[in-house]
């Protein structure tokens, strides 16, 4: 088994916890779901309808401003954006539409368009969706031929401290999060993907091509 992320060979397993084997990267330090663990995709899309995401929700709306707020900041006006698993409520999308920017979605449940990777934009949000990637190593190779050169990557995810009891930890709790970030793991994909590394605020990650 190697890395999902790095696609390093040094993994070695990490914790058994609720009948579920949890696996270790010794190089980008990520945490990951034993693919034996996860769910089907109709368990999977079960989940996910059950969010109550509304597009107008004052609250949810201020919860993505972590990510909305540094991100607009670095856009030209006008630029073309992406909102990658973007899930049954795109509301980081009508936010951006709203302030002038065109914004394509895409999720492999909800608004499944494969023509998307046929063009290119200058910003792809990832928000609540890089910890539900089978494949990271493979999501991010493809986003980035999709991205403009100097285009964002712009991610918000619960970053794993080490201070957390990981088997305690209510992330890890949803069964549709498999993998588990650290800094070093955010650093490694920038090094690995010859993308610029910025953290704007906490658990939000700025990468930049």
């Amino acid at each position: 088994m190697s890395c999902c992320v790095c696609e390093s060979p040094l993994v070695a397993p990490f914790l058994e916890v609720e009948e579920k084997t949890y696996w270790q990267c010794k190089d980008c330090m990520v945490i990951f779901l034993d693919p034996k663990f996860r769910l089907s995709p109709s368990e999977e899309k079960y989940r996910y309808q059950q969010h109550n995401n509304d597009i107008y929700d004052e609250k949810y709306r201020l919860f993505l401003s972590k990510l909305y707020k540094p991100l607009k900041e670095r856009l030209k006006q006008g630029s073309r954006g992406l909102d990658f698993g973007c899930g049954p409520g795109p509301a980081l999308a009508e936010m951006f539409k709203e302030d002038g920017f065109h914004v394509d979605l895409y999720d492999p449940f909800f608004f499944k368009d494969e023509s998307v990777f046929s063009e290119t934009f200058d910003f792809i949000t990832c928000t609540e969706t890089i910890e539900h990637f089978f494949e990271p190593a493979e999501e991010f190779k493809k986003l980035d031929k999709i991205l403009t050169k100097e285009g964002y990557l712009a991610i918000m995810t619960t970053f794993l401290e080490e201070e957390k009891d990981f088997g305690q930890w209510h992330y890890r709790k949803d069964p549709t999060h498999v993998v588990f970030y650290q800094f070093q793991t955010f650093k490694v994909i920038a090094s690995n993907m010859n993308w610029t590394l910025e953290i704007p605020e906490k658990d939000v990650v700025l990468f930049k091509k």
